[in-house]
């Protein structure tokens, strides 16, 4: 048994503040006091930024157990609260706040005795790593030095330890199979399992799955399947049963999509009942695949490694440098990186330590054959199954590099969010942030900035050496480029004092923006205002600011040709690396060509006629009243048109399935609209539907109560009922808000009153802590509530008793946004008109905000709606049989203290669904 590390430990939460002597006992005190003994000598805390909050001090700094976990164990899981850090190093959990000084100690401890250790499985690279933490100050340096022995032999260098990716051969066309309902029936029950429940349901949802594997009869037409599947059916197995007995016969890649990061970790275990880990050959025959900027970069780290980063960000590379060698595929974004680490230090170090821009230089980096990215695009291209996210799953059919690697059959799990994806995917903005990101990504770092140049010039200076045109190309892109915002544009509009056309521009939409303004600036955020009867000045504006993109596009249009020019009678000095690097320059020219021509369309309808299938409007980004951006956007009315030319148009099989695919009214499921919504009616396709229900026990395991009696806006009463009905469940709450500032202003009036009690409040946009480690947070401890908007109305998996009750604050309204007027303006016409667009909208919200309640058959709660005007044809959103109550706060602190009683709604009035 190790012992307790002898140094001061300090802890705050919202029940207090606590502090211990390196041998002595544990005192309660002030923030005063845990600021000016934390100012005088480092201490032993968790989580400095959430203690920091807890205090009020900004610049609270200490020996952060968080960081040292990091460091010793990187690439492992961790729950960043004091019972989390207990269960990962096995030691006995605080009985209360007051015991979590002493618990520090101890992991403190545990952690050093383990660097002592001859097992310690994560020693290698180590030692290196100390030494250049104790160079930059890294307050844990000093305290591990005894204790991390230097190795007999020297360290190699992270970057000579990563494993090479290889080249492999093209995978050929897959082969044309027929898979019959007895053998995907037989595949599925090897894939649950012997003795596993047969579910009915799944069954012949799996034999529906299988209809979108068959052979393609015309060309341009897809099988399209929409399969309806409620909770607890077990679709993921039900699609991955046809899906591995295609991919096994036909030598073909399935595509799964998600639109959370959640489901995606489950697929990943669910296929291994389908999959082993590896193929004889070493290959994953199951790939997750996510976009660029979720992958660190070998290349970012490495300056950052370098002098690129300072300060307290340099200790960050780091800890992010022993991670890349522990890790699984180097994926910062839900992958095994602690989604806690980045924010331990406050600045976007990890987004930096990623390709955020897109300025890869493909082969031309050093890295190249080690690098993330890379290795997981060559394994998605031989995998069997590829799980990606809606978004990834669009662009690379729109811009994919290689054309046969793009997507051919895919099952959209998810489904209903495909719309939502489809609309950010195809849209345009033309913005004072996505201006400068193409500044950079032609000129490279100006002034005085850190890093690498990594403009085209640099990128390509063996080309532009070369080829005598293409190095005029890339001279007069970079001058045109001056034309585009530069650092301090905000500043610059804020003053009215713009340079250069874009500029020019932008501050023109800003000074409209503000001046049709009817929302009351005082609210503090966004606003935006359409693009008719604009003024002159902007009009003109908008003119200008289109020669300068032309102008941009030219020289880059010129130097795709010179490139491809190059690549067709290659010169004697290009060999497969160079070949590489230009193949990615030309992919990464195709598309800011095509995103300046958009750009440039955007622009030329300005002061003209507007055109019926899109919605364009200006817009002020703000935050707490802070300006972040200002840009001119461009939506499709139906983004679906898009997706069914360039997804489903080229596919084989397209299935969306989800367990609210279909709005439901008093007449039943929606299946008309669903269809609308899948795209297939643009390419002519009338797709197969089919519907599995439920297995659970609604009307016994939950109860939707509506409570009437706290008055909209009242937020003091708001926060009340929020604080009562959190004791009266004692915890296990998910509260969700449709605005931040009232979340933020219930938390604030709730969160001490609730630590007293022993119940932990957590929230989403005011804790400096990410949503996924929220929610893991928030699964670890059954008396803590978690409070959140949107993302965790769709993306919390919480089975058991973590969560037990789910509370809204109001009806879920859509905002009134210019994109959604043009919207509901548009449905006008349809059976239901405006009026029953709207009600989609609300009704699939609080599906989905109600499917976070029950997930196995054994959990059960209450889902409550604090709005005394909750309309009666919502509820069709609920399961069918679930029991719905209209009653006062007070009877519904009764039946939320009790638990669910199905049998006895006598004491309120039941309505009808």
């Amino acid at each position: 048994m190790s012992q307790p590390l002898p140094l001061p430990a300090l802890h705050a939460s919202h029940a207090g503040t606590w502090l211990r002597d390196a041998n002595g006992a544990t005192r309660g005190c002030s923030k005063g006091e845990a600021v000016m003994a934390a100012a005088d000598t480092p201490q032993l805390l968790m989580n400095a930024p959430l203690v920091a909050s807890r205090l009020g001090y900004p610049d609270l700094s200490g020996l952060d157990l968080l960081e040292l976990f990091a460091f010793v164990y990187p690439a492992r899981f961790c729950v960043p609260t004091p019972k989390g850090l207990a269960h990962a190093l096995g030691l006995e959990e605080p009985a209360d706040d007051a015991a979590v000084p002493l618990l520090l100690q101890r992991a403190a401890g545990a952690l050093v005795a383990t660097c002592e250790s001859d097992d310690w499985a994560e020693r290698e690279g180590a030692w290196s790593t100390l030494q250049s933490l104790a160079r930059l100050r890294w307050p844990w340096a000093g305290v591990l030095a005894p204790h991390v022995r230097r190795p007999e032999r020297a360290e190699k260098w992270l970057f000579t330890r990563l494993p090479e990716w290889e080249e492999t051969a093209e995978r050929p066309q897959p082969a044309q199979v027929l898979i019959d309902e007895p053998e995907i029936e037989a595949q599925l029950e090897r894939l649950t399992g012997e003795g596993a429940e047969r579910r009915e349901g799944q069954r012949l949802f799996s034999r529906d799955a299988g209809h979108v594997f068959g052979p393609r009869d015309r060309q341009k037409r897809p099988h399209v399947l929409l399969a309806q599947a409620g909770t607890g059916i077990g679709k993921t197995l039900g699609y991955l049963a046809p899906a591995s007995l295609w991919a096994e016969r036909s030598g073909g890649t399935v595509w799964v999509s998600t639109y959370t990061k959640n489901l995606q970790r489950q697929l990943r275990r669910e296929s291994r009942s389908a999959w082993p880990a590896a193929r004889a050959d070493g290959s994953p025959p199951v790939v997750v695949r996510k976009g660029r900027e979720n992958y660190l970069c070998l290349l970012n780290l490495e300056d950052a490694l370098q002098g690129g980063f300072a300060g307290r960000p340099a200790i960050l590379a780091h800890l992010v440098a022993r991670w890349a060698a522990y890790s699984q595929d180097g994926d910062m974004i839900g992958g095994d990186l602690p989604g806690w680490l980045g924010t331990l230090f406050r600045k976007r170090g990890i987004a930096a330590l990623t390709d955020q821009r897109g300025e890869c230089v493909y082969a031309g980096c050093p890295h190249y054959r080690k690098c993330f990215i890379e290795r997981s695009a060559r394994n998605a291209a031989q995998a069997d199954l590829v799980i990606a996210n809606h978004a990834l799953v669009m662009v690379n059919a729109a811009r994919g590099r290689d054309p046969a690697s793009r997507p051919t059959r895919i099952v959209f799990d998810e489904g209903h969010h495909v719309f939502d994806a489809a609309d950010s995917t195809f849209s345009a903005a033309l913005t004072g942030q996505e201006a400068i990101e193409l500044r950079r990504w032609i000129v490279g770092p100006e002034k005085n900035s850190r890093g690498r140049r990594r403009g085209l010039a640099a990128r390509l200076a063996d080309v532009a050496s070369y080829d005598d045109a293409g190095g005029e190309a890339v001279e007069d892109a970079v001058v045109a480029a001056q034309a585009l915002p530069s650092d301090g544009w905000l500043g610059r509009l804020a003053e009215n004092a713009p340079l250069g056309p874009l500029e020019h521009l932008l501050a023109a939409v800003r000074a409209t923006t503000f001046a049709r303004d009817e929302s009351g600036l005082e609210m503090g955020y966004g606003i935006e205002t359409e693009t008719a009867q604009l003024p002159g000045e902007l009009v003109e504006a908008a003119g200008t600011a289109a020669q300068a993109l032309a102008a941009i596009r030219t020289p880059l249009l010129k130097l795709a040709g010179r490139l491809e020019a190059i690549v067709e009678d290659a010169p004697d000095w290009l060999d497969g690396q160079g070949r590489a690097r230009i193949e990615g320059a030309r992919h990464s020219l195709a598309w800011r060509i095509d995103l300046i021509a958009a750009w440039e369309a955007l622009l030329s309808r300005l002061g003209g006629p507007a055109d019926p299938e899109f919605i364009d409007w200006l817009q002020v980004d703000r935050n707490d009243s802070r300006e972040f951006d200002v840009g001119i956007y461009r939506h499709w009315l139906d983004p679906m048109k898009p997706f069914a030319k360039v997804v489903l148009e080229p596919a084989h099989g397209v299935m969306l399935t989800s367990a609210t695919l279909t709005d439901r009214d008093e007449t039943g499921p929606d299946w008309p609209h669903a269809i609308t919504k899948s795209g297939a009616p643009h390419l002519e396709l009338a797709p197969k539907t089919a519907e599995a229900q439920s297995p659970f026990d609604y009307a016994g395991r939950a109860e939707v109560l509506i409570v009437t009696d706290i008055r909209k806006g009242d937020i003091p009463a708001l926060a009340g009922a929020y604080a009562r009905l959190i004791e009266a469940s004692d915890g296990g709450v998910l509260g969700l808000f449709t605005a931040i500032r009232r979340m933020r202003a219930v938390y604030g009036r709730i969160a001490d009153r609730l630590a007293r009690a022993g119940l932990p409040l957590y929230a989403q946009h005011v804790d400096p802590i990410d949503t996924g480690t929220l929610t893991d947070i928030f699964r670890d401890d059954p008396r803590a509530s978690l409070l959140g908007t949107d993302a965790l109305r769709d993306g919390v998996d919480v089975p058991g008793r973590s969560l037990r009750c789910v509370v809204m604050e109001s009806v879920p309204w859509p905002r009134p946004t210019i994109l959604h007027r043009a919207r509901r303006a548009a449905a006008a016409d349809q059976e239901g008109g405006a009026k029953r667009y709207d009600d989609r909208i609300i009704r699939a919200r609080l599906a989905q905000a109600f499917g976070r309640l029950i997930r196995t058959r054994e959990d059960a709660g209450h889902f409550v709606v604090l709005s005394p005007a909750f309309p009666s044809r919502l509820l069709s959103a609920f399961p069918e049989g679930t029991p719905v109550t209209r009653l006062t706060l007070e009877e519904a602190l009764q039946r939320v203290a009790n638990g669910v009683v199905s049998a006895d709604l006598s004491t309120a009035e039941t309505l009808p669904q």
